[in-house]
């Protein structure tokens, strides 16, 4: 698929972030129980999700990564996921404790990475992108209005996803360290 010369990655990126909250509309709309205003908010959050392939894909074909993307392209996976799981959580969708473990880490690395910053913007590796694809196919099926026969199957995701999180971000501080001491 050609895109215009205009569309670059980072524009992608950019446009995601700005366009989260329509995501976050969608799940409140009618008080947040709406089941068709629900299926609407997946689709948002789950094309907001492929943009992330998309802007990637593009970068590696026009051999356009920048320091900024490499940089932005995380934060904005973060924008979209805890917007998405704060709002689960306000709804009563999702429980806070789930949304709390989470984004501590999100929001810890994103630090982390800042400070770290005059190294060199250390990029997603493989671990990561697992993570973040688990976390969305996990609070996605929270977005969904599932049967509550389903939740097993949900919530089994969920944990995953947890797990995934944390173990991926000891290994991003532990491997950030190990790069320091070479």
């Amino acid at each position: 698929m050609k895109l215009p010369k205009f569309i670059t990655p980072n524009f992608i990126t950019v446009a995601r972030v700005l366009l989260v909250p329509v995501g976050a509309y969608t799940l409140f709309k009618n008080g947040g129980d709406d089941q068709s205003w629900r299926i609407i908010s997946w689709w948002v959050f789950f094309l907001l999700g492929l943009s992330d392939i998309l802007d990637g894909k593009l970068a590696r074909s026009r051999n356009s990564i920048t320091e900024f993307g490499k940089f932005l392209d995380p934060v904005a996976d973060k924008v979209l996921i805890g917007t998405a799981m704060i709002s689960l959580s306000i709804l009563g969708h999702m429980p806070w404790w789930i949304t709390i473990i989470i984004m501590v880490r999100e929001v810890g690395i994103t630090v982390f990475r800042l400070t770290v910053i005059n190294r060199g913007v250390i990029p997603a590796n493989k671990g990561g992108k697992i993570k973040t694809t688990m976390q969305n196919f996990a609070v996605g099926f929270y977005v969904l209005p599932l049967n509550s026969s389903w939740f097993w199957f949900r919530d089994g995701f969920m944990y995953i996803a947890i797990v995934l999180t944390i173990f991926t971000g000891a290994y991003y501080v532990k491997s950030a360290f190990s790069k320091e001491l070479s």
